[in-house]
């Protein structure tokens, strides 16, 4: 199951759940600005990295508007991953929501 959740539901999300925050974003989008505890995936590379990720886990994914990052919680969904989470409007949201501090691009 895939939750798209909005960035106050998706940052209660990381707060009251052990979680794996996976950025789906390229490097130099990472280098730019991130969520604090997440891991660097890109879309692109998902096919081979998505083994690394423990499919009894949960799974928090965002990238920049929140599309890829849905196309990688369908991926993954694909792959038999149970628990997938999706942070709506990606972190362009999280940065006007959230963490003002989180410099927008």
């Amino acid at each position: 199951m895939i939750q798209d959740l909005n960035p106050k539901e998706f940052k209660d999300y990381l707060v009251d759940n052990e979680v794996t925050l996976v950025d789906v974003r390229e490097q130099w989008e990472f280098d730019i600005c991130q969520i604090k505890g997440a891991i660097l995936m890109p879309m692109g590379e998902i096919a081979k990295s998505y083994e690394n990720l423990n499919k009894d886990s949960n799974i928090a994914l965002y990238c920049h508007s929140g599309i890829r990052s849905m196309h990688v919680a369908d991926f993954l969904l694909s792959k038999g991953f149970q628990s997938l989470a999706n942070l709506q409007g990606g972190i362009d949201a999280w940065a006007q929501e959230i963490d003002t501090t989180v410099e927008r691009y």
